[in-house]
């Protein structure tokens, strides 16, 4: 993984180095192990890359890479675990390899297959390739967008980062923010990182499952993957149905083993979670594999004495299956304001709450040394974690958004009645204009394809969720929080013949009886502890807000609303947000509900205070 960045002049002048130096420079906390730039001959374009050295940690794999016959330039984010049976097919058609990257199979394998390479790749990744003969730029994410990738076009020049702050830091694009995606990130933090909008108005999002070409200044986006399409036949036996699902789970996990340097997990003790650390002891006793990490036995505890969402004596249980000692970091109440600034700016856009937990967690794991974890994300969106009885109302909050828009007619582009009514009834509706303030629903990734006719409301809302709302704005936080750090995060759930196996099951395998996860929960009898494997109570990685707003964060809150943001009193009425925050903090009553609603509109005051 790393962080790569691009600046393309339109109009032919030359790039100075001192713009990609900068542009580079605002993501140099994704590549703590080297950089490099590149210019085409021209001077008017040029690469940048940080370096977060995984596969072939030498010189071998350093970048930005050009092609043995010097024709194409790659810069790339990211890992193709299938990296070694692409690099045998590849070499058995006459290609030769210089170093032991991937990055360069990625490279032969352009030269071999065009884009058609990209249906071929087992992983996660943003990429760009520059073509020297014909002077056209091809980029591309992978299946479902988990690393990012951001542009702006204008008529000077075309742009493009693994991070929005850093585009709109860059000096190079119009920062001025897009007020209807601002008021709709208010509303609805789960519906914008879908879409192909930013919090800034030039900022673009090539969306995940997407491609794109410059060629003559001018952008063509593609879609190259669509879930839906590749749909296999499942099973019809229950007993056939679990046993593949054990088989492609327990091989996304042996093939994210593959790494040169150590590795590790961050446990929760949650299934999710539990079942990754289960599966890799697994495949070490199995044998392992070429290029797997032997330094794989680090685990990573957040824990939260004394708070609802501390989940300590499940991951203890889990490590001493997989026969790991965890390394436990103590979250307290003095930790609600420790590194706040940094943490939200890393964090880089609106979230239902502070995600101090995860970034402290992920740098935990820089200071031992270990660069790589194999987390759990994906399963709950997958497999229907959010539609268990007993959930903690912070996932109740996190599905309300999904679930509202679900509801909502695709046709109904103007205002989103629906949720404007739970706002205004739950007394927290606060945007300027009212309903007049509520801006268009934004046309999301996956939202209009045509799903299998035999599919009920479960599979509809999980796909909805998987692609399009939720999932995505996870996998953003976790991509900013742990590349803060120069963490890689693999994610087994989200290996692409895993999802479109799952995706395929009938309701009843994820799903019932009050049970989640269902397909998953049996394919791992016997391979984690039981407790673990049966447990019903869903608890969400979380840092304890409503512990924290009532106590250490109240005085950090009520200086934030007293600040003069004019960006911010433009699009919402502050007397009453500052009325209910206050009531809360004087009630002691902040809970998951409210932290959810309001949460929202203080980290919203705090960004575009830091764009002022």
């Amino acid at each position: 993984m790393c962080g790569i960045a691009g600046i393309v002049n339109l109009r032919g002048n030359p790039v100075e180095p001192a713009e990609i130096e900068r542009l580079r420079g605002l993501i140099a906390h994704r590549g703590p192990f080297g950089e490099g730039s590149w210019f085409n001959a021209r001077r008017n374009l040029a690469f940048g890359h940080r370096r977060l050295a995984v596969i072939d940690p030498t010189e071998g794999g350093r970048q930005p890479m050009t092609s043995g016959d010097g024709r194409h330039v790659i810069v790339y984010n990211g890992e193709i675990y299938n990296f070694l049976e692409l690099r045998r097919e590849l070499e058995t058609k006459g290609a030769t390899f210089r170093s032991q990257s991937d990055t360069e199979v990625i490279l032969a394998a352009w030269q071999a297959w065009g884009e058609d390479m990209l249906a071929r790749f087992n992983g996660e990744w943003a990429l760009a390739i520059y073509d020297t003969t014909t002077d056209e730029l091809f980029l591309a994410r992978d299946h479902f967008g988990i690393k990012p990738l951001q542009y702006a076009l204008s008529s000077e020049r075309f742009v493009f980062a693994s991070e929005q702050r850093a585009l709109a830091r860059s000096g190079l694009v119009d920062a001025a923010i897009d007020v209807d995606v601002a008021r709709r990130l208010l509303l609805d933090p789960f519906g914008i990182e879908g879409s192909e909008r930013s919090l800034f108005r030039q900022v673009r999002r090539l969306q995940g499952g997407h491609c794109m070409w410059l060629r003559n200044g001018r952008v063509e986006v593609r879609r190259w993957w669509r879930t839906v399409d590749r749909l296999p036949e499942v099973p019809r036996d229950e007993a056939d149905r679990v046993a593949r699902f054990r088989e492609l789970f327990q091989d996304a996990v042996a093939l994210r083993m593959r790494s040169d340097v150590p590795i590790g997990t961050c446990l929760s003790g949650g299934f999710d979670s539990s079942a990754v650390i289960c599966a890799m002891s697994s495949h070490e006793k199995a044998g392992m594999g070429p290029r797997d990490s032997t330094a794989w036995r680090h685990a990573f505890v957040a824990t939260f004495p004394g708070a609802s969402n501390d989940e300590r004596p499940a991951a203890e249980e889990a490590a001493a299956w997989a026969e790991v000692k965890p390394t436990f970091l103590e979250i307290g109440r003095n930790d609600a304001l420790s590194d706040i600034d940094r943490i939200l700016d890393d964090n880089d856009d609106v979230y239902i709450g502070l995600p101090s937990a995860a970034w402290m967690i992920y740098r935990e794991l820089r200071r031992q040394n270990v660069t790589v974890s194999l987390d759990g994300h994906g399963a709950d969106e997958l497999m229907g974690a959010y539609m268990q009885e007993g959930q903690s109302a912070a996932f109740r909050i996190r599905n309300a958004a999904a679930a509202l828009t679900s509801r909502v007619p695709l046709a109904q582009r103007g205002v989103d009645l629906l949720r404007a009514q739970m706002i205004r009834r739950q007394g927290h509706y606060f945007l300027r204009g009212g309903l007049a303030g509520i801006p268009a629903a934004l046309p999301l990734v996956a939202e209009d394809d045509e799903l299998p006719s035999g599919w009920g409301a479960l599979n509809r809302r999980l796909y909805r969720m998987f692609h399009s709302t939720t999932l995505p704005t996870i996998l953003r936080n976790f991509d900013r929080l742990s590349m803060a750090h120069g963490i890689e995060v693999r994610m087994p759930f989200m290996d692409w013949r895993l999802v479109t196996y799952t995706m395929a099951l009938p309701e009843t395998s994820k799903a019932a009886d009050g049970i989640t996860k269902v397909v998953a929960r049996r394919a791992m009898e016997k391979l984690m502890p039981e407790s673990i494997r049966t447990a019903r109570r869903k608890v969400g990685f979380n840092s304890p807000m409503p512990e924290w707003l009532n106590g250490p964060l109240a005085g950090w809150t009520a200086e934030l609303l007293d600040r003069k943001v004019p960006a911010f009193a433009e699009i919402v009425d502050e007397a009453p947000l500052r009325q209910t925050v206050g009531r809360l903090t004087a009630q002691q009553s902040w809970d998951w509900e409210s932290v959810g609603r309001i949460w929202p509109y203080l980290n919203m005051k705090w960004m575009l205070a830091r764009y002022a």
